[in-house]
């Protein structure tokens, strides 16, 4: 069983629907029994964020996210206390706080993070794909 984290830029693919296009492995493994995917709070506030300040265009309105999400077999991760106090290990080099929560959360869960940004996919907490 694989247990997967997407990463902001992952579940915008998917709520754009660009998920086969631009990432196909990862919408060939949602489509196997023997994937969970999860999808944290912290990206859906992300989201949120940039959009209503005008930075993103998710593509769907922000109170379907969590619908679309979950009919597309994906489990919305909530943050948790253990995933604020975690100390990541090894350390990200990246400052973002998003990204480092996503991090703990992929650590205290036992996931592994569907990411394609540069800062984190040689983390090892990265899913290889």
């Amino acid at each position: 069983m694989v247990s997967c984290l997407l990463d902001t830029h992952v579940v915008i693919s998917v709520l754009r629907d660009r998920l086969q296009r631009q990432f196909p492995v990862v919408h060939g493994l949602l489509g196997s029994a023997s994937f969970s995917g999860f999808v944290s709070v912290a990206s859906l506030w992300e989201i949120a964020i940039k959009s209503r300040l005008g930075k993103l265009d998710p593509g769907v309105p922000l109170e379907r996210m969590q619908s679309i999400l979950e009919g597309g077999r994906l489990t919305i991760l909530r943050v948790d206390v253990p995933h604020v106090i975690t100390l990541v290990l090894p350390e990200p080099p990246t400052r973002d706080p998003f990204d480092r929560l996503l991090l703990a959360q992929a650590q205290v869960e036992g996931l592994q993070l569907v990411t394609i940004d540069r800062a984190l996919i040689d983390h090892p907490l990265a899913f290889r794909f």
